[in-house]
């Protein structure tokens, strides 16, 4: 039976295992052997936390740190001192101050930005350390050839800062086979072979157990730190790091022709048993898991049957005998892990992590492997 860990009034509670998450940067790095294993704390760590993720991180040796934007660098900051911090979404009008004040590196993604950043630098005598980000093919953030190519031609532009990193995005590397992750890998080395001398990083969770070619001088490790499998319809190398519960409210014998829950999108075709859970979709927890979703009542599956509603799931658990008010069933846990909740509500591992509601009641452990 799922143990209820939160205070008596909690009605679900979300558990993170910082052992497993501290294992799961140890295995990405030993992996990546001579590269340094940076990690990826954006959007509250997946969900996670930033705080305790941060802090568990930097105790496992972590001395680099991605986020998304300024604000979450700045807030990072004020938790780890010491580590290099980076953000991805680059350097916007007024930013320049505030990253030179707080220590923090921007991603310059496009001609602009690097304009903005080297005459920042250059008024004040003092080249700035930033990442250079070079786009190889996702189309999204980042210098285009004829950008990189243009950089090339004029190196002065690259005056008064310091390129400490070269870094791109790879857009196919969950699926090992994809042919995009060679021709990603190959047109990276070329261009970073053309511009100044910096560290190089073009593989994030899933580019990182690609294999040595793509590790370069820094992976980025990311969604696979909480348990996501980096290659989805793989062996799953990672920990299990997030364990989400939700409390059993009630409990009601139901028949034919009853229905359950908004729009009587279930109809009941024998004698079930009901269990009402305090979890919803203003919890992170998908409505599209309806009638789809899996709860478990320690080993015993309990579908979920009818509607998510905004606070409410209900569940049959007429399989097992000992549920009462009060006890706890896992939505995400032992026997559907992230990766399987994600498939039944037709999403992905990150898309569950980051909904991750702040209601819940939250616990952090340390477990030992």
């Amino acid at each position: 039976m799922a143990e209820n860990f939160g205070p008596a009034h909690a009605p679900s509670v979300l558990t993170v295992d910082l052992g497993a998450l501290r294992r799961n940067y140890r295995l990405i790095a030993e992996r990546t052997g001579a590269a340094e294993c940076a990690a990826v704390v954006k959007a509250d760590a997946y969900g996670a936390g930033i705080e305790p993720v941060s802090r568990a991180l930097a105790a496992a040796g972590c001395q680099t740190f991605f986020v998304a934007s300024l604000d979450e660098a700045l807030a990072l900051r004020t938790l780890q001192p010491a580590p290099v911090i980076y953000y991805l979404n680059g350097l916007m009008p007024g930013d320049t101050a505030v990253c030179r004040a707080h220590g923090i590196r921007p991603t310059l993604n496009d001609p602009a930005q690097i304009e903005r950043w080297t005459a920042d630098g250059i008024a004040h005598g003092e080249a700035l350390p930033t990442a250079l980000h070079i786009d190889t093919g996702m189309a999204r953030l980042g210098l285009t050839p004829r950008e990189t190519a243009a950089l090339v031609d004029a190196p002065d532009r690259l005056r008064g800062f310091d390129i400490t990193l070269l870094l791109s995005h790879m857009a196919c590397a969950d699926t090992p086979d994809h042919p995009m992750n060679v021709e990603q890998r190959d047109q990276f080395e070329a261009a970073a072979e053309t511009l100044p001398a910096a560290a190089r990083s073009l593989a994030a969770s899933s580019g990182a157990l690609l294999g040595p070619a793509w590790h370069f001088d820094m992976v980025r490790a990311g969604v696979a730190l909480y348990g996501v499998s980096p290659h989805p319809g793989h062996l799953n190398p990672m920990e299990q790091v997030i364990q989400l519960q939700g409390k059993i409210l009630q409990i009601r014998d139901v028949d034919t022709p009853q229905t359950v829950g908004y729009g009587a999108a279930h109809r009941f075709e024998r004698p079930t048993k009901v269990a009402t859970v305090a979890a919803g979709y203003a919890d992170g927890y998908p409505r599209s898991l309806g009638d789809a979703g899996v709860a478990y009542f320690g080993k015993i599956a309990a579908p979920i049957v009818g509607r998510v509603s905004m606070d409410l799931i209900t569940i049959d658990i007429s399989k097992a005998l000992d549920a009462k008010p009060g006890d706890m069933v896992d939505l995400i846990g032992p026997n559907n892990d992230l990766d399987s909740v994600a498939a039944a509500a037709g999403t992905i591992g990150y898309e569950i992590l980051t909904r991750l509601g702040r209601r819940y009641h939250r616990r952090y452990i340390e477990t030992v492997a």
